[in-house]
């Protein structure tokens, strides 16, 4: 669009897509096949690999990440339903990630209801994660693999989460915080603690 305000030393390869009051900082690289809608914010030195789909009124910060098939800023799975029909509700929040976070490839961050999903500074995504709606993640957190995070779950600062976790929604996992694979928290947990398994228990517990 003629609307979009383009910084200075801004590599954008073919085919990209850029939507109404797009800005976008100095020094940032956008690759082949991307997407970016409509008031969306990249800040400096940020990079989009090819056919990365970031949707409207999103925020990226400095120096930020996000490979190849991640999808930034879709609606999240909110449902209301009336008389067993599920109706679809409106997610008129966005996504902020902060400075320096890494998406890997094919992830989905998804948009809030209300609030934003926020990814906090220096937090580190792998691939193939799904953050729903609602959801904040703190500073230098670490999510490998297949992790799945639930609407509305809190990650405080310096949390890892290891491969296949799965988090159910409105938990609070607390400050520098490890969750061994392939576990299921279903319970919210208190900072410093180290837990595994379905459900996922302080490794203390299970002597």
């Amino acid at each position: 669009s003629d609307t979009t305000k383009i910084g200075k030393n801004v590599h954008i390869s073919p085919h990209v897509v850029i939507e109404e009051n797009v800005n976008i900082g100095d020094d940032v690289q956008i690759g082949s096949g991307a997407f970016i809608g409509s008031n969306t914010i990249i800040n400096k030195g940020s990079v989009i690999y090819p056919n990365v789909s970031i949707y409207h009124d999103v925020i990226i910060g400095n120096h930020c990440i996000i490979d190849s098939g991640s999808v930034i800023g879709a609606d999240g799975f909110g449902l209301v339903k009336d008389a067993n029909i599920y109706h679809k509700m409106p997610h008129i929040g966005s996504v902020v990630l902060e400075d320096s976070v890494w998406i890997g490839s094919n992830c989905c961050v998804d948009r809030g209801t209300l609030s934003n999903t926020i990814i906090g500074e220096g937090s580190k995504l792998d691939n193939l994660i799904h953050v729903a709606h609602n959801v904040k993640i703190g500073k230098n957190c670490i999510l490998a693999g297949q992790v799945g995070i639930a609407g509305s779950s809190i990650l405080e600062d310096n949390v890892t989460l290891a491969g296949q976790v799965g988090v159910a929604g409105h938990l609070i996992i607390g400050k520098g915080s490890i969750v061994a694979a392939k576990s299921a928290v279903f319970q919210s947990i208190k900072p410093g603690a180290y837990v595994s398994g379905i459900p996922a228990r302080h490794n203390n517990d299970r002597i």
